[in-house]
């Protein structure tokens, strides 16, 4: 696309994808959260007039996974910035912002700046693909969902069990001592019986629950 297309074309809504440069375990690649979010973006905006997805920001909050090697993280305050930032130049062009985060280190960050925006009149609001299951890094639901993305991206080999108790449990030591602290491998959860058909209806139920908060946002933008 370029200017000219944007200039003649509707412009509805621009969908920004949001993920993190942060390990997930031996047998994940290190963008698995930015994988997922652009799959998501994508699915909701397909066959959509005046709907573009903007090029990820593969880089967010990651500070607790800062242990393991390949872990880039810019933290809450300057993620929040940026979006910020982009949520102000995305409204000179467009009608509305929708943010679609795939890491949980970004929810504060994209809270705090989806507050400002909106403070500002601006429309801005924010998908989070949070898949319904029992794990929280790296388990089977991201292994599900990448093995149906890109299988050959997965070391199937390499997957094993990290940290099995319930996130609540082990909440704060992972706030104030890290991921590495309680799961030396960086999993939280476990990978077994992740199948790639698991992860096409994980990323359906995504796409779904991403295309209805598009649908209102939309719908808020034109009344």
């Amino acid at each position: 696309m370029n200017w000219v297309q944007v200039d003649n074309g509707p412009r509805r809504a621009m969908i920004v994808p949001l993920g993190s440069l942060e390990q997930h375990g031996p047998h994940l690649p290190l963008d698995t959260d930015t994988r997922i979010a652009v799959a998501v973006a994508r699915g909701a905006a397909a066959g959509r007039d005046g709907v573009v997805v903007a090029p990820p920001i593969a880089f967010g909050a990651s500070g607790e996974h800062d242990a393991f090697p390949g872990t880039v993280s810019v933290g809450t305050s300057a993620l929040a910035e940026v979006l910020v930032e982009l949520g102000r130049d995305v409204s000179r062009h467009w009608d509305a912002l929708l943010l679609v985060n795939a890491h949980g280190g970004n929810r504060d960050a994209v809270a705090a700046a989806t507050r400002r925006l909106g403070s500002e009149g601006r429309r801005c609001s924010v998908f989070s693909v949070s898949p319904r299951s029992g794990d929280a890094h790296a388990g089977r639901a991201e292994t599900s969902l990448l093995l149906h993305l890109d299988p050959s991206a997965v070391r199937t080999e390499l997957a094993e069990p990290g940290e099995r108790r319930p996130v609540g449990e082990v909440i704060e030591r992972l706030r104030t001592e890290g991921v590495r602290a309680v799961s030396p491998n960086g999993v939280l959860g476990d990978p077994s019986g992740a199948t790639a058909d698991e992860g096409r209806r994980l990323l359906e139920e995504s796409v779904a629950g991403c295309t209805a908060m598009l649908d209102a946002l939309l719908d808020v933008a034109h009344a």
